[in-house]
C-alpha cells in the first residue's frame, strides 16, 4: 500500500511540475506600474523613447480615486527590448492586458505615438474603452505634408533604423538635443527626456518611429464608439483645417488647441493640461 501511495504522490508532482513548469507566459512589450484606487481604471501610454515617468505629475492627480497603469514600452528609456516591435503588435498586447486582467472599461490617456496607439485600439477593440485623451497625436502624421498619402506594404524600415544605430552616442545625443528642443520649451523637461531617449534602444526607436510614419487610422476611426478628448500643441492653431480634417471621422471627439504648449503639453502648459483632463474625466 506504501508502495502505491508512494507512486501516486510522484505521478501527481511530476504533473504538478509539468503544469507549472511547462507553462508558456507571454512577455509583454511593456513595463506597468500599477497604482492608486478606484473602480475606474486609467491607463496611461507614453510617446516615442520615453519613460512611463513622462505621466508621473498626471497620475499624481489621479490615483487618489482612480487605479493607475502606466506603461514604458519595451526598448524605450531603459526598458529591454524585444523583437517584433511594432505598432500592430503593441496595440493587440495592450488590447489583450486590459482582457486578460479583466480591467473593465478603461480610460485611455496616449501621447505622441502613445496616442496613435490609443486612436487604433479604440478603434478596433470599441467594447473594450470608456472614453480617450489623445495628447498632441494625428491619425496620420505623414498626411500632414500629403494628404492623399496611403501606407505602403510590407514597409521596410531597414535604412531609418541603420541610419539610427550607425550614430555614435555623442551624435545621436546631439540629434536628440537638436530634435527636442523643438518639442518642449522647459528646460528641466528637455533633459529628462533626451535621458530617455539615450536609454532607449536604437533599433526599437527608430524601427517605430518609422512604422508610425507608415500609420494611417484616419478611416478606423469612424469605428470609435467612445467619447475623445483631443489635445493639441500650440503650433497645429495654424494648421487647424488639416488637423480637423484627419479627425472628421472621429464624430464624438472635443479638438482643444494649447495656447503655448509644444509637442509635451503636460510640461509646457501644465495648468491648461490639467484642467481639460479633469473636466473630461470627470
Amino acid at each position: 500500500m506504501k508502495k502505491y501511495t508512494w507512486l501516486i504522490i510522484v505521478i501527481f508532482f511530476t504533473a504538478l511540475c509539468a503544469n507549472v513548469f511547462g507553462q508558456t507566459t507571454t512577455t509583454r512589450p511593456f513595463e506597468v506600474k500599477k497604482s492608486g484606487q478606484g473602480k475606474q481604471a486609467i491607463i496611461f501610454i507614453p510617446g516615442l523613447g520615453c519613460s512611463g515617468e513622462v505621466w508621473n505629475e498626471t497620475v499624481e492627480k489621479f490615483e487618489k480615486n482612480y487605479t493607475c497603469y502606466t506603461l514604458t514600452m519595451a526598448g524605450f528609456a531603459g526598458a529591454q527590448a524585444q523583437p517584433e516591435a511594432t505598432f500592430t503588435n503593441w496595440e493587440t498586447q495592450i488590447a489583450s492586458y486590459i482582457r486578460e486582467n479583466n480591467i473593465q472599461k478603461p480610460i485611455i490617456i496616449g501621447h505622441s505615438i502613445g496616442g496613435g496607439l490609443t486612436l487604433a485600439i479604440a478603434a478596433d477593440y470599441p467594447l473594450l474603452v470608456e472614453k480617450i485623451i489623445v495628447v498632441d497625436a494625428l491619425p496620420c502624421l505623414a498626411a500632414l505634408q500629403n494628404p492623399a498619402f496611403k501606407p505602403k506594404e510590407n514597409n521596410d524600415c531597414t535604412p531609418m533604423i541603420n541610419q539610427f544605430t550607425s550614430l555614435n552616442n555623442e551624435q545621436f545625443e546631439q540629434m536628440q538635443k537638436s530634435g527636442i528642443a523643438s518639442l518642449v520649451t522647459d528646460t528641466l523637461s528637455r533633459k529628462k527626456i533626451i535621458g530617455w531617449t539615450m536609454l532607449s534602444d536604437r533599433k526599437t526607436f527608430a524601427g517605430l518611429f518609422c512604422d508610425f510614419l507608415n500609420t494611417d487610422l484616419r478611416e478606423k476611426l469612424k469605428a470609435i464608439q467612445c467619447p475623445a478628448l483631443v489635445l493639441l500643441e500650440s503650433p497645429f492653431i495654424r494648421l487647424k483645417p488639416a488637423i480637423e480634417e484627419q479627425y472628421k471621422n472621429l464624430k464624438a471627439a472635443q479638438l482643444q488647441y494649447s495656447s503655448k504648449a509644444l509637442h509635451f503639453i503636460m510640461f509646457d502648459d501644465k495648468e491648461w493640461y490639467q484642467n481639460q483632463l479633469t473636466g473630461f474625466i470627470k
